[in-house]
């Protein structure tokens, strides 16, 4: 088991940045890799960013180049720099971990709220 918290959403203004975080706590030393994700009102829930135990990373399409992932596995923690943010960023963010038995933990998420 694996627990996740999010915290660092909010109200932001268009071009404003926001940092989250998710501290994982529980069987973390099974933890494979830990990602974002977010869901918009009305949409499928889509891939923010991911990086894996090596520092490997990935992104959403919508998000490259704006988005940053970063990992303190002392902390057992996974960030997420949101710059440059967009209306269109609006969404609830959730954290998730991917076990090396390929299970899937999810945070309850954090919202975040871009303001044109």
């Amino acid at each position: 088991q694996v627990q996740l918290v999010e915290s660092g959403g909010g109200l932001v203004q268009a071009g404003g940045s926001l940092r989250l975080s998710c501290a994982a706590s529980g069987s973390i030393f099974s933890i494979n890799a830990m990602g974002w994700y977010r869901q918009a009102p009305g949409k499928q829930r889509e891939l923010v960013a991911g990086i894996t135990n090596a520092g490997s990373t990935n992104y959403g399409d919508s998000v490259k180049g704006r988005f940053t992932i970063s990992r303190d596995n002392a902390k057992n923690t996974v960030y997420l720099q949101m710059n440059s943010l967009k209306p269109e960023d609006t969404a609830v963010y959730y954290c998730n971990v991917l076990l090396t038995s390929r299970t899937i933990y999810w945070g309850k998420g954090t919202l975040v709220t871009v303001s044109s």
